[in-house]
Parts: structure tokens; sequence; C-alpha cells
């Protein structure tokens, strides 16, 4: 059943959304230099495995893994990593501050996850992922 529910949330992350095509999309478009537009989708593409890991390890009920591996690298830790700093320079101003709350998020995800309770410990990754759903909903890069 959990491995189920972890396909189901992987398939609904990657679908493209219905009957939108490149040239009717009504996201705004977030121009980055070519070099750093591999690096962004490079940086998202990761984000997605860790939100797998960390699903496979609440599976597993490896709470500690799962607060660990979210706070290196999706939390206020992982900033340095993703080099967020120089990104956010060609970032709108929305998108910044829904890269900063992902990223508090995350934080606040690890923290809950080290408690042990597992439905909490959801419930705030369900918020992480909202973050993520937002930001796609809202932006694209070219």
């Amino acid at each position: 059943m959990k491995r189920a529910i972890q396909s189901t949330l992987l398939i609904l992350l990657l679908s493209p959304g219905t009957g939108s095509s490149a040239g009717d999309d009504p996201r705004q478009l977030v121009q980055f230099p070519e070099m750093m537009q591999h690096h962004m989708l490079s940086n998202m593409r990761d984000h997605l495995a860790t939100i797998n890991e960390i699903l496979t390890d609440l599976a597993d009920d490896n709470m500690d893994r799962a607060a660990e591996i979210a706070e290196q690298r999706l939390g206020m830790s992982s900033l340095a990593m993703h080099d967020a700093a120089h990104m956010a320079k060609f970032m709108p101003e929305g998108m910044r501050e829904a890269g900063t709350t992902m990223h508090k998020t995350a934080s606040r995800f690890a923290l809950k996850a080290q408690e042990g309770e597992l439905l909490p410990a959801y419930k705030m990754l369900s918020e992480l992922t909202a973050t993520c759903v937002a930001c796609h909903s809202a932006y694209r890069i070219r």
C-alpha cells in the first residue's frame, strides 16, 4: 500500500498538465543563462529524487534518515550545495519566495520527522510538496 502511494505521488509530480502546450502555457517564463538553466533543472530533479527517498524512508519507518536527507538535500542546510544565492538573482520575487519557503519547510519537515511521529511528518511533507506544486504551476524556465 505504501509503495502504491509513492508511485501515485511520483506519477502526479511527473505528469504534465492536461490540455497545455508550450504555446499556451500561462506560467511566467523565467530565463536563465543556459548553464544555469541546466543547473536549475538538475537541482529540481535532485529535489524530486530526494522526495522519493524520503517517501521510501517513511514507508520503511526510517524517520531519522528521512530527516537527515531532507535537511541536507532540501532544507536550509542545502542552500550552498544548490548555489541558491547565485540562482536567486535571476528569479522573480515570487519564485525566490517559493524557493525559500520550500527550503524552510524541508527543514521543518526534518525536525518533525526526528520527533518520530509518522502522521505529522507526512502532513509536513505534504506542505513541502505543495510549495513545489505552487512554484511549478506559476513558473517555467527556458
